[in-house]
């Protein structure tokens, strides 16, 4: 796709700008290849042949993330990128906002497909930004970004947590604010006590969003299983 292409670019830039080693040009090309393959498999089990505008913001805030991951990779072995960690995050962060004013504004609408994407690519950025803030703040806040993958992985180890979630415009809410907390922690240009108070009080919002979650999944189950039950006592009540 194009933005495989905008996403060479825009390591090439930051190589040019900021260096970019090895390790940072893997990390960067691995997230921004995995972006466009999941995009594409997503679109055809949909049906749909093209991009529409909103998953279009959506898709250059990946290749975006795909930046900071490139540069937060990086700085893991060499100098720190922090001006342009910020930057891209903090750009990444405004289309944020773009693309869902784009998709309620156009005839696209906000689809199923798009919430996805960019409930993903917000865990990204999240999952990059805490890797990046850890060594500052310290190594608990990569419970910050792994919260989504680890709700994932459990997903396959409990079927239940794979249940639809209605729809909760306070779960993006509280996406946002892990990510302008980790951005303006990563610019270390705020006291470190705010900048722990900060992330303690993100961290707290993200435990109690999912929690709500869980435990919704976890009543729905409840009601699957009394169905169940008593799907199967009518049964046998009719066999007698």
């Amino acid at each position: 796709m194009i933005a495989g292409g905008c996403a060479v670019a825009l390591l090439a830039g930051l190589a040019a700008v900021d260096g970019l080693g090895p390790l940072g040009w893997l990390a960067g090309l691995a997230a921004a290849a995995t972006t466009n393959v999941l995009l594409s498999r997503g679109l055809d089990r949909r049906g749909v042949s093209r991009v529409h505008p909103p998953n279009g913001i959506t898709l250059t805030r990946a290749m975006l993330v795909a930046g900071v991951a490139a540069l937060v990779a990086d700085g893991a072995t060499r100098t720190a990128h922090t001006v342009a960690v910020v930057a891209l995050a903090t750009l990444a962060l405004v289309l944020d906002a773009v693309d869902g004013l784009v998709a309620r504004r156009t005839e696209s609408g906000v689809t199923e497909l798009g919430a996805r994407f960019d409930m993903e690519v917000d865990a990204f950025l999240i999952l990059v930004l805490s890797g990046f803030v850890a060594p500052i703040a310290g190594l608990w806040v990569l419970a910050i970004g792994g919260a989504r993958y680890a709700y994932w992985a459990a997903g396959w180890v409990l079927p239940w947590l794979r249940s639809p979630l209605p729809s909760r415009y306070w779960r993006k809410v509280v996406a946002a604010i892990q990510g302008i907390v980790l951005t303006v922690a990563a610019s270390q240009l705020v006291p470190t006590l705010v900048i722990d108070v900060a992330l303690g009080v993100a961290f707290g919002l993200l435990a109690e969003s999912f929690g709500r979650d869980v435990w919704w999944q976890w009543k729905g189950r409840r009601a699957v299983v009394r169905r169940k039950r008593d799907t199967a006592t009518l049964a046998l009540a009719g066999t007698r």
